[in-house]
């Protein structure tokens, strides 16, 4: 049986929209390109078609920039979906627009009720077990009220720090198989992926720690050779998707899908 960490049946992505310029950013390095943005978007998409993946495509928000990295409002499990509560008062909104959407996918919905905050950026399903970082954008009452619902549902969750400095947990770290992960080696350092064959990025290439195993491939970001070198190099199924402008506003490849199964 594919392991549901790694092989899905769905995607739910949104198309970045004409406000995404003014998206939230730890360092403002420059405004990123619709044009490019939009292109890579659908080499994204693309890549995950090809697996044989249903992959749904929702309109652009315009009230709200950074609504094309869905996977901070919700978690999508075997059991049914959680919708989180995010960390940044200007994402809250992204939420409700994202819940009908998956009610039309799952029958059990719940939802990180608050006051605590939590964004799925903080959190890596291994399929045997569910990390969760604390960060700025996750604190210990989001946690805690995941943790009810995963109780619940029987997944054991594990609570860690997320390094100073790094915006979401899977910005250092992205699950290659059910028992390998890509590191970098400030995350690794913790001891948070003990019990599991750790990769470490490349010096120089820790940018590259954000990538996703979808069906049979990786997808990471382009400009990284020797950690796309290091990853063939394993036997994976690299493909490159230009990342230059989401860099800019902190986000990967994760980010930008939910990644699930629908009978």
């Amino acid at each position: 049986m594919s392991n549901p960490a790694t092989h899905f049946t769905h995607a739910v992505s949104r198309r970045p929209g004409a406000s995404v310029t003014g998206g939230l950013r730890a360092e403002d390095r420059g405004a990123p390109d619709l044009a490019r943005m939009l292109a890579a978007h659908d080499a994204y998409i693309a890549t995950l078609r090809e697996t044989g993946a249903e992959v749904i495509v929702l309109e652009a928000l315009e009230d709200y920039p950074d609504a094309l990295f869905v996977e901070d409002t919700a978690l999508c499990l075997p059991e049914g979906a959680v919708m989180m509560r995010p960390g940044a008062d200007s994402r809250m909104g992204e939420v409700a627009h994202m819940r009908p959407t998956l009610a039309g996918l799952f029958d059990d919905l719940r939802d990180i009720a608050g006051p605590g905050h939590i964004e799925g950026g903080d959190i890596l399903f291994t399929g045997r077990e569910v990390l969760v970082g604390r960060s700025a954008r996750t604190d210990a009452a989001g946690v805690a009220e995941l943790r009810a619902i995963l109780d619940e549902w029987g997944h054991p969750l594990r609570e860690m720090q997320t390094p100073d400095g790094v915006l979401h947990f899977k910005t250092d770290c992205s699950l290659l198989d059910p028992e390998t992960i890509l590191s970098t080696r400030l995350l690794d350092a913790s001891g948070c992926f003990d019990g599991y064959r750790v990769l470490h990025l490349p010096e120089g290439e820790e940018a590259a720690a954000n990538a996703i195993r979808f069906n049979d491939v990786v997808l990471m970001p382009d400009g990284f050779p020797r950690t796309a070198e290091m990853l063939e190099r394993e036997g994976y199924d690299v493909r490159l998707i230009d990342n230059t402008d989401c860099a800019l506003l902190d986000g990967g490849m994760s980010c930008l899908s939910l990644r699930l199964n629908v009978a």
